[in-house]
């Protein structure tokens, strides 16, 4: 009898690969050890009992046993949807086109959804990642790294979060290499909202790329599990602004747990946002100040730079007693005015003016910071 329903039937293979990317009880590294063991996710599911058991537990044996459910029915439904808009795209573990870097971790995902450019997933790439709350030196520093490390033919990986992360893309997004984002949602989400904008060039110019089925929220455990993605796209990873206990400094454990290179900024000792950097310096990473010390650790040619004019009102501020005493430091108002070369009037009417061009960036707490561009 002749089918008429005009309703696609969802492919197998697709159907089998997200059923087994959400088996209950069966995680990442099981369903990799399976699919080396019986070569795909169909035979996996039509495999017996005592087949099964001879790789997994009673446990997952049955869960893998178990009918397909409803609610990944409807994934699968979704997912085909999706994939037929432009630009979109689910690369399995087996495809030709999963990221070769990604594929040597032990964690590496079952499946990645994929929104724009997949050749980005190919070629060398360093990620960047910071703190979410970065000071205005800080976000010019990713910026200004990345935008470097993009035009020498870098692509820039990091996480779409507030902070370094959105000056990274932003920075990345103004060379040639462009951007990857990892995210902690589903593809089809974007988070933080704010980021909505950068995230629609990113899907236009660069590529997102999540693990999570399509429609996953922002949950807080995501997060942290998506940072072996980013370390893993990339040959190393470099930390600009990391708090004690950051984040930042899971990824790049990870990124050392992976044999990729880690790089980290220094700052000042006064400053929070510098602990962290300092502790992977410590513990081995590499300190780099330029972008040429990462392209030599990566066996790539120092950049070509021709020397710019600074603009007027930053040459103009060149010649302010307050620059003069902030010098390269973090400096609290109170200890500018006891160095007894200003009075707070004056403190006050150059410190508007700094700001005004750019140069001298309040921090929490009446810290004043140079800010160099």
């Amino acid at each position: 009898m002749r089918d008429t329903d005009p309703t696609p039937r969802p492919e197998p293979d697709l159907c089998s690969w997200l059923r087994l990317s959400r088996a209950p009880g069966v995680g990442r590294i099981t369903a990799a050890h399976l699919l080396r063991a019986f070569g795909s996710p169909d035979a996996i599911f039509t495999a017996s009992r005592d087949q099964l058991l001879a790789y997994v537990t009673p446990a997952q044996a049955a869960s893998l046993a178990a009918p397909l459910s409803s609610d990944t029915a409807r994934l699968v439904d979704t997912t085909q949807a999706w994939l037929h808009q432009p630009g979109n795209a689910l690369l399995t573990l087996f495809d030709p086109a999963y990221p070769p870097l990604l594929a040597q971790i032990s964690d590496c995902p079952l499946l990645l959804y994929i929104r724009g450019r997949q050749d980005l997933l190919h070629g060398a790439a360093l990620a960047i990642v910071g703190s979410r709350n970065a000071s205005v030196q800080g976000r010019a520093n990713a910026l200004a790294f990345a935008q470097a490390l993009s035009e020498a033919g870098l692509t820039v990986v990091s996480g779409l979060a507030l902070g370094i992360d959105t000056a990274a893309h932003d920075g990345a997004l103004r060379g040639c290499g462009s951007t990857v984002a990892v995210v902690g949602t589903g593809a089809d989400r974007i988070y933080p909202a704010r980021n909505a904008a950068l995230a629609r060039r990113i899907a236009h110019e660069g590529c997102m790329v999540s693990e999570y089925p399509l429609g996953t929220p922002p949950r807080p455990e995501h997060f942290p599990q998506r940072n072996r993605i980013i370390s893993g796209l990339a040959a190393g990873v470099l930390v600009i602004e990391a708090a004690a206990g950051s984040g930042s400094l899971i990824t790049a454990r990870m990124a050392n747990e992976q044999g990729r290179d880690v790089f980290a900024l220094p700052g000042s000792i006064h400053a929070a946002l510098s602990k962290g950097c300092h502790q992977l310096i410590r513990e081995g990473a590499q300190l780099v100040d330029a972008v040429d010390d990462i392209l030599l650790a990566l066996s790539m040619a120092p950049l070509v730079r021709q020397a710019a004019a600074p603009p007027a009102a930053a040459a103009a501020a060149e010649a302010s007693p307050l620059l003069t005493i902030l010098g390269n430091s973090t400096m609290h108002i109170d200890t500018i005015l006891a160095h007894g070369a200003m009075t707070a009037g004056a403190l006050s009417a150059d410190l508007l003016a700094l700001e005004m061009a750019g140069v001298v960036a309040r921090l929490p707490g009446g810290l004043l910071q140079r800010v160099h561009r």
